[in-house]
């Protein structure tokens, strides 16, 4: 009976149009969920739960996402640079509007005001990217909880450099303000530079790969890059590009004298950078390691030919925006290599196994 009625199957299709066996097939999608108001009221009370329930991004997704937080991160420092070296600082002159009038930059405020306002705009879209780092980190599915919170705490140091910014804006560019802005960004670089590497090692706990001597060094390399984005802060605020055609008020330190202390500290860093180098072929560092301190000499390199051929031609504005993007890379190469000194495994829950009993009740 079962081949009669296969045959009769077979023949009913040969048979049938092909269009008409087509319409005659059961659907193969099921209907979309409707969305009831207990899940509207989710969604409004924990938006992010809501969404990872929904969606569970690739890893690779989450590494992009992570990686999108830190490049907008370093334009900001790009964008803010061009703001200060057209003398844009004050084209919109109040804040958090850009006129007493106007929300947004108005014609007559010609091009200053469009580079200021345009960079304002800017920090909305690194919002969205530290907004999207945080999503992905959030549905990543196990759940990674320090992942996510290196997230929000770039999300809050945006906040508060927003903030920040503003208090720059209102008390017509105080050199200090203005370099506390930058540091600001640094501090924002760094976490986005954690978070980008914790994206690609688990959660288990931290083995260092090299020894403590080594370990100590690469601190030492983290304290001279500090003191040396610090003391660019003052060169900044100290030298000719006061943001702004009108009087602003500038450090009172001689700009020379500050600009060749940050040229030792320079050099310090190059020459600990180099030790760093030669200690890692000697003791047969991971190949990781040894990469990135690579890496982090030929962007010094670059870096101080930059800083030197500036001093020499009187810091012309592409120059000075240049070196910044460089500083920015600079503290991204510095926290890699210290970063690269450790390994954090997968954390894998333990699944138990059989019980001898059931094994022996088997065989």
């Amino acid at each position: 009976m079962e081949l009669v009625a296969a045959s009769d199957l077979a023949d009913t299709v040969a048979g049938t149009h092909p269009s008409e066996f087509v319409h005659k097939r059961p659907p193969t999608m099921g209907r979309v969920p409707k969305v009831t108001r207990a899940d509207a009221v989710a969604a409004v009370r924990n938006p992010l739960a809501f969404i990872a329930e929904r969606w569970t991004p690739t890893p690779r997704t989450v590494r992009r996402a992570a990686l999108a937080a830190l490049v907008m991160s370093v334009l900001i420092v790009v964008t803010g640079g061009a703001v200060r070296l057209t003398g844009s600082g004050l084209g919109c002159p109040t804040w958090p509007k850009c006129t007493d009038d106007s929300l947004t930059a108005t014609s007559a405020m010609g091009f200053h005001g469009a580079i200021e306002f345009g960079n304002r705009m800017l920090t909305y879209v690194l919002c969205a990217a530290v907004g999207w780092a945080i999503i992905a980190a959030r549905s990543e599915k196990p759940y990674r909880r320090g992942l996510t919170r290196l997230g929000w705490a770039q999300f809050w140091v945006v906040m508060s450099n927003a903030i920040l910014g503003g208090i720059v804006v209102l008390v017509g560019l105080n050199p200090y303000t203005v370099a506390a802005h930058f540091v600001a960004t640094s501090a924002l670089i760094a976490v986005a530079t954690v978070m980008w590497h914790r994206t690609r090692e688990g959660d288990g706990t931290p083995r260092p790969l090299v020894g403590k001597s080594v370990q100590q060094l690469v601190w030492f390399l983290v304290a001279a890059s500090v003191l040396l984005i610090l003391v660019g802060t003052v060169v900044t605020g100290a030298g000719p590009h006061a943001g702004d055609s009108s009087e602003v008020e500038r450090m009172p330190l001689d700009w020379e004298t500050v600009s060749k202390v940050h040229a030792v500290l320079a050099w310090i860093v190059v020459s600990l950078t180099f030790a760093l180098w030669f200690v890692l072929k000697a003791v047969d560092a991971p190949k990781g390691t040894l990469a990135r301190t690579r890496e982090l000499f030929l962007i010094l390199l670059a870096q101080g030919v930059i800083g030197y051929v500036q001093y020499f031609t009187d810091l012309p504005e592409v120059l000075v925006g240049l070196h910044m993007f460089g500083s920015a890379l600079v503290w991204i190469a510095v926290l890699r290599v210290l970063l690269s000194l450790r390994e954090r495994a997968e954390v894998v829950a333990d699944v138990p196994g059989p019980s001898s009993e059931a094994t022996l009740t088997r065989a």
